[in-house]
């Protein structure tokens, strides 16, 4: 049988591509995704399509050797946390950046109905600008 915790460490552990399809795969058809205040992509997104565009696309088309490397997961019912660091390179500033973070997801039947990032923004934020 499949836990929680092994759906979430599916969309870790493996290649990018693997990966997103996992996450694709495991994303409920309402999930809400939630980037913090502060981060470059902040807000909400519904659906796994605004949650690709919105978020997952920008990070692939904007930054080079992105990177969210997990350090940490804790499982607790319905809910998986993951704690990690994110890593790379902003394409239009050439900055590098490393920041820590904290991803909250709440799963039902199988499938991921939210995410909500916690991150040191303040360092994400020095690789944007000039």
């Amino acid at each position: 049988m499949t836990t929680n915790l092994d759906i979430i460490r599916a969309t870790y552990e493996g290649s990018s591509e693997e990966n997103g399809k996992n996450l694709l795969t495991a994303l409920a058809a309402d999930a809400r995704w939630t980037e913090a205040a502060g981060f470059p992509y902040a807000g909400t997104y519904v659906g796994p399509q605004q949650i690709v565009t919105g978020v997952f696309h920008r990070l692939a088309t904007e930054w080079d050797n992105y990177n969210a490397k997990v350090h940490t997961y804790l499982a607790d019912g319905d809910r998986v946390a993951a704690f990690g660091v994110y890593s790379g390179t902003y394409r239009s500033t050439g900055k590098h950046m490393t920041a820590t973070f904290v991803h909250l997801y709440r799963l039902n039947g199988g499938k991921i109905t939210s995410m909500e990032q916690y991150v040191d923004s303040h360092l994400v934020q020095q690789a944007l600008l000039p």
